[in-house]
């Protein structure tokens, strides 16, 4: 295995036999894996079109045994580097087809639980990719003492330690790691782990026991009671704390399953012991991401432009040239909304590129891609995402993709760019709330120039007030015909029939248009600046509005 790589065989421990089993591995378990994506049907076109590698672990996300048979079918035509190594379904078990295809690709197949989330599962797969080797060999080893020990290994640890199965949850209980499950978990444990509750009625007993207030209160070892009638086993259950006193915060807590034999004497002890170094490890995460969070934002150009890019590039591993992608979304109308939904577009961007990353800025998002294998891709993943936010979410946002971007060097440009289109009223092209610079240039550019002329009288043309008085006077369209013969780029013919007038009738006007201005309309500069402050009083009209 090389150095940084997490195998197979590591990472269905840490998922445990409750969420994944291993149904087919044509290379052995001990593969190594690093990248993970997680694909829905419509996903799966657009990644055999990508040039080089495909991620290491697909997790298929909807996709029928047929689908997904035919895919590794055509997976076998790559390059064997650049196949998939691991393939994760929940179809795996109900389709030989699946398995024949998997197996003459090469690509070990996985079968996840019908009942676990596959939000959850992603989570849990990333975290364990983003494990260092010295994590690894601490749970390995079975060191507490370890100073890079994170969950998943502390939770191993303490189930040995113990005699017992550990999970360790948020203080919304969601599981955030746990140890190796035997034939005693009881159902509390095994949906815990899918992603689900527990029983609703024996939750209620623990809140009426007062479970949840007494492990919130303090750092008691809470000892709680099996129901044989709901299938729950006795636990013993502690909270994670940072701090003391009344400045303390909520963690999460760890809850020690008692399996077919007793709990060792000590295990309330060790428990506590336990919570104070999960304390650790989630406070080393929570602070983490204050500096990362702000390199992130040194890199999109938030804190001025000054970056160091050799170590914003290491801290967050990341390629230092291109190409890349800089995303921008906006809302549109009322701005609520977006910024806090920007976790559930990082997952999103973290599904399309596990290296992806996302920042919240004022009431926008904007996502990076470090690297990417073709920019319709990116586009295709973009206008699913915006629309999936309408109908999902009900909400309506527009986005601005700057692609390619050469690298880390120029994101911060790239955002401002991003910015600029979606600064702009005409960033809504051809009825898309998706554009791409190269799309967008010529209009933003436009309405950029509108607005300066807008904005600052003295570039305003006083001749055009002429033009005015002379179509009140006279009942005239002047300025209609003028405009009709600059959109037909100087052909009177076309503009005639467009106005549907003769074309001598028209010709006689834009003598008068000469003559009232003081203008020549064969002179190219003339033209230009005539066109130039028509668009203008346009534009001012349609403001004043």
């Amino acid at each position: 295995m090389s150095d940084g790589a997490t195998t197979l065989r590591e990472l269905l421990t840490a998922l445990d036999h409750t969420v994944a089993t291993l149904v087919d591995a044509p290379a052995g378990p001990e593969v190594a894996v690093r990248t993970v994506a997680l694909a829905e049907p419509a996903d799966l076109p657009e990644h055999l079109d990508d040039e080089g590698a495909l991620p290491e672990v697909y997790l298929l996300v909807g996709v029928d045994a047929a689908a997904t048979a035919r895919w590794l079918r055509e997976v076998v035509d790559r390059d064997p580097a650049q196949r998939p190594r691991v393939l994760m379904t929940k179809s795996a078990n109900d389709s030989p087809a699946v398995r024949a295809a998997a197996h003459a690709a090469g690509v070990a197949l996985v079968h996840v639980h019908r009942q676990a989330r596959w939000d959850q599962v992603f989570s849990l797969i990333r975290r364990m990719l983003a494990r260092s080797p010295g994590q690894r060999a601490a749970a390995d080893e079975h060191d507490l003492l370890a100073p890079d020990t994170d969950l998943f290994g502390l939770a191993q640890v303490l189930a040995r330690e113990t005699g017992g199965m550990v999970s360790i949850e948020d203080p919304q209980s969601h599981v955030l790691a746990y140890s190796a499950s035997d034939a005693s978990a009881d159902q509390l444990r095994i949906q815990s782990i899918l992603g689900r509750e527990g029983p609703s009625d024996y939750l209620r007993i623990l809140r009426a026991w007062g479970v949840f207030d007494r492990v919130r209160r303090g750092d008691e070892v809470v000892d709680v009671p099996e129901h044989p009638e709901l299938d729950i086993r006795r636990r013993l259950v502690v909270g994670i704390r940072r701090g003391e006193g009344a400045q303390s915060r909520m963690l999460g807590t760890i809850w020690l399953q008692q399996g077919a034999g007793a709990l060792r004497p000590d295990a309330a002890q060790v428990l506590r012991g336990a919570s104070a170094v999960a304390a650790r490890i989630i406070a080393r995460r929570l602070d983490a991401p204050s500096t990362e969070a702000l390199l992130v934002r040194r890199l999109f150009g938030a804190h001025g432009d000054g970056v160091d890019v050799p170590s914003v590039a290491a801290a967050l591993n990341l390629p230092t040239t291109g190409p890349a992608a800089v995303i921008g979304f906006a809302p549109v109308g009322p701005a609520a909304g977006l910024a806090a939904s920007s976790g559930l577009i990082r997952l999103h961007a973290s599904a399309f590129r596990d290296d992806s990353v996302t920042e919240s800025i004022g009431e926008r998002v904007y996502v990076l891609l470090p690297a990417y294998h073709s920019e319709r891709g990116v586009g295709s993943w973009v206008r699913k995402l915006v629309a999936q936010l309408e109908q999902t979410r009900e909400l309506v946002v527009r986005a601005a993709i700057a692609a390619p971007v050469a690298g880390l060097t120029a994101v911060a440009g790239a955002r401002a760019e991003v910015d600029r289109v979606l600064d702009s009223p005409v960033a809504d092209l051809a009825g898309s709330r998706v554009a791409t610079l190269a799309d967008a240039r010529t209009a933003v550019l436009l309405a950029e120039i509108m607005a300066l002329i807008r904005e600052r009288p003295r570039l305003h043309d006083p001749r055009l007030a002429a033009l005015d008085a002379y179509d009140r006077t006279h009942a005239a369209d002047l300025r209609v015909s003028v405009h009709a013969y600059l959109r037909a780029h100087g052909e009177v013919r076309a503009a005639a029939a467009a106005l549907r007038v003769h074309p001598n009738t028209l010709r006689y006007r834009l003598r008068r248009v000469e003559a009232v201005l003081g203008i020549d309309l064969t002179d190219p500069e003339d033209r230009l600046l005539l066109d130039i402050q028509l668009a203008a009083r346009a534009s001012i009209a349609v403001a004043q509005r």
